[in-house]
């Protein structure tokens, strides 16, 4: 097995360094290019929801006691566990066609449930509704309204217990969410550095020219035992006419 030359190594990227850059900075357009006229910016916005107590009526046999402040330790137990549930319910048909109509927009319930994104805040009662569009006034509008419309629907028809409450309304994002130019520009540099490495490599394994006295030895396995050197009578000749001036 032959051994690797850094030194060659480095001269055979050296000598090929214009490729390598051209190959770079195409890739680095492409990656441009990409980011900026296929990529669709998405806009996203927040809002947390938290259960809290019940409020409800304990009623017992001996006595009916309200409990209305505070959270008991039986509340905690209800809360953890209605945490998925709730999490679930936020993307149903109910939930997202009252705020469609509520908001006067024009989007599908199916296309407006692909851009929710409900998350449950582990070991914690906390659930957190994340939603995606095209225009940022509507994503923090959408994702109020849906906070909103859930809450009401909780306390009012589905379990009727007013245990759900906002803790920060969305705000409108400044930022595309799925957009990040400095970021796809290095991935797409990286891509064109791999790529240019492995372009050097392979025209390098395909060049079988001979190029040194090293390269023959290698080839024949035998030693070179003189050579003869390439005389350009034209040089040869100027040179001397540029001699014979002086």
């Amino acid at each position: 097995m032959e051994e690797i030359d850094l030194k060659e190594l480095f001269e055979m990227f050296w000598n090929k360094r214009a490729q390598i850059i051209l190959i770079i900075l195409i890739f680095i357009v492409i990656g441009i290019i990409y980011s900026v006229g296929f990529v669709t910016p998405m806009y996203s916005s927040s809002t947390t929801l938290v259960l809290v107590g019940t409020g409800s009526n304990n009623t017992d046999t001996n006595q009916t006691t309200t409990s209305t402040d505070g959270i008991t330790t039986t509340d905690i137990t209800i809360n953890s566990k209605l945490v998925a549930t709730y999490s679930e319910l936020v993307k149903s048909k109910n939930i997202l066609g009252q705020v469609i109509s509520n908001l006067g927009i024009n989007i599908d319930e199916e296309a407006l449930r692909k851009n929710i994104q409900v998350t449950a805040v582990e070991d914690t009662e906390l659930i957190e509704i994340t939603v995606s569009n095209e225009n940022p006034e509507y994503a923090a509008k959408i994702a109020n309204e849906t906070a909103k419309v859930f809450k009401e629907k909780i306390a009012e028809e589905i379990y009727k217990i007013n245990n759900v409450y906002i803790v920060d309304q969305a705000t409108v994002p400044s930022q595309p969410s799925n957009v990040n130019y400095l970021k796809n520009i290095v991935i797409f540099a990286f891509i064109g550095a791999v790529v240019a490495v492995a372009y050097v490599l392979i025209l390098n394994m395909l060049d079988t020219t001979v190029k040194t006295q090293e390269d023959i030895e290698s080839s024949i396995k035998l030693p070179v035992l003189a050579s003869i050197p390439i005389y350009d009578s034209d040089m040869q000749k100027l040179k001397k006419r540029k001699g014979g001036r002086r």
